[in-house]
């Protein structure tokens, strides 16, 4: 076993511990972070989530989906101007805007499940200011070297070698943030054609607009604010103590085993005293991206990003002790696990030698984490909200007709008395093709014996059917006078409806109107 003497102990100082001890202030100077780079299986996650989030979000606009002549061929469309919204083979128009009301529905109860079931996994992971704060930190380590560097870069005074590092950091910076807001607008339009008008000045104002802010935004947010995004500005923190319960896991600092911290480990042993598997090294606080000692227990500071377990099983492999001393851990096991530390009391001074037996492995009564406790009624709810939502959702897209037509009846006046004591009725009927390729549509009179509609703009003699040819993706409005001989009319209201169907899918909508005619 290595004497943890051997092991480093990194000078660096959570950046909470003053307020801790002192109090919060009203307004806190802001003590700049300097995370170490870190090692180790959540290290790589987070470098493998960052690829493919970067990935989709630039991306994905470039992508082509043929839909045929008469609709766009990008995957995935916002088109304002059309009121359209594309995603592959997915069209939905404005009407239908329950489905993403649904997805947004899926997303929030979708984050308090996996809040409930690994707590901060959102942030720590897939938020865009982590995943570009991330991003923002490859380049300054780059130019600028790892913490030690940076910290004695800062602390130097200008000089040419440090603008040399500094000014081409900014750049890329600057680079970064202009390709995220570019590849923003690209999803509200045609992209290759925006790209071209955009570097030719002749896209429209709100594009360059759009990317002076989300510039602006993203440098300010992802490269200088950093982590005051997440303590400070996010709502999230304060709001996910809610979704949390003591069978959560979330990353979690084991004092039970951690506890008395000693570096010099043999010389206190050869005295007589049991120290715990700390060796006090701060490994843990140098590569934490908020800047906190895990070791002082959970605090809304932590992103659950889990680098401080790759930092302390890194620690753990060179002092020879078993890895988890830093881990993702429930409370109901934390708790036991002090209560066998202690002999009983949670809150005990901790007495390492019952944590292990004589050959210095954890003792039976140590318990680590269970599968099976992420199966509680809690989680169980959540999946089955979130499952039928989008079970839903999937029978209600594909169950929807393409086809809708809607009727209003003229207001002013109500009904006209023709020459021949005939009554006729005006009504404006809309048909609406949502799908991408022209179709004609049969409209019918059902009801309203000895009735026959005329459509302005639509040749032929009155009669109770005519066929309306509708350009694909488009809704064509119709002046329809349905008119009702005398030996046929009712007084007052009477119903009847009109029927719009398409031969060749076999589609078919129906209006229930009224016809309108002078009391006795």
């Amino acid at each position: 076993m290595l004497d943890q003497t051997a092991v480093e102990k990194l000078d660096v100082e959570a950046v909470n511990k003053g307020a801790k001890q002192k109090g919060e202030p009203l307004y806190a100077a802001h003590q700049k972070v300097y995370p170490k780079r870190a090692e180790g299986f959540y290290r790589r996650l987070k470098w493998i989530i960052m690829a493919i989030t970067l990935g989709i979000y630039y991306i994905t606009p470039w992508l082509r989906w043929d839909r045929g002549p008469y609709a766009p061929d990008q995957a995935v469309l916002i088109d304002f101007p059309n009121r359209r919204f594309y995603f592959f083979f997915v069209e939905i128009w404005p009407q239908e805007f329950i489905f993403i009301a649904g997805l947004l529905v899926m997303a929030g109860i979708g984050l308090f499940l996996i809040t409930s079931v690994v707590g901060r996994a959102w942030c720590g992971y897939t938020c865009p200011q982590t995943v570009w704060t991330d991003l923002f930190l490859v380049v300054e380590r780059f130019f600028e070297g790892d913490r030690n560097a940076r910290i004695k870069l800062d602390k130097a005074p200008w000089s040419g070698e440090k603008l040399a590092r500094k000014v081409p950091k900014h750049i890329v910076w600057l680079l970064i943030s202009v390709a995220t807001g570019g590849a923003w607008i690209f999803y509200f339009a045609d992209a290759p054609t925006l790209a071209v008008d955009f570097a030719t000045g002749q896209a429209p104002l709100a594009a360059y607009l759009t990317v002076a802010v989300l510039t602006a935004t993203t440098y300010v947010l992802g490269a200088i604010m950093r982590e005051q995004v997440c303590i400070y500005m996010c709502p999230w923190p304060r709001i996910q103590a809610a979704m949390l319960d003591e069978n959560s896991l979330v990353v979690t600092y084991n004092d039970w085993r951690g506890e008395p911290r000693m570096r010099g480990q043999k010389k206190a042993r050869a005295q007589g005293l049991v120290p715990g598997d700390c060796v006090d090294c701060n490994a843990c606080v140098a590569v934490c991206p908020t800047g906190i000692d895990i070791r002082d227990g959970q605090q809304l500071e932590c992103i659950t990003c889990a680098l401080c377990i790759d930092a302390c099983d890194a620690v753990m492999d060179k002092v020879g002790h078993e890895r988890g001393l830093i881990s993702y851990a429930t409370l109901a096991d934390y708790n036991h696990n002090m209560r066998v530390a202690t002999g009983g009391e949670a809150t005990g001074a901790i007495d390492p030698s019952r944590v292990r037996d004589d050959k210095g492995n954890f003792v039976d009564a140590i318990r680590g984490f269970r599968w099976r406790e992420m199966l509680r009624v809690r989680t169980i709810i959540y999946f089955a909200a979130w499952g039928l939502i989008g079970l839903g959702l999937l029978v209600a897209l594909g169950t929807r007709d393409r086809l809708e037509v809607n009727v209003q009846h003229d207001r002013n006046p109500v009904f006209t008395q023709l020459s021949d004591g005939s009554i006729r009725n005006g009504y404006t009927v809309k048909i609406l093709n949502m799908v991408a390729e022209p179709r004609t549509f049969t409209l019918t009179l059902d009801g309203l014996p000895g009735a026959t509609m005329a459509i302005n703009g639509i040749d032929g003699e009155p009669a109770r059917s005519f066929d309306i040819p509708v350009e694909p993706d488009k809704l064509r409005p119709l002046r329809v006078f349905v008119s009702q001989s005398p030996d046929q009319v009712q007084p007052g209201s009477t119903p009847f409806s009109f029927t719009v169907e398409e031969a060749g899918s076999g589609e078919v909508d129906v209006y229930n109107a009224n016809f309108e005619a002078p009391e006795e």
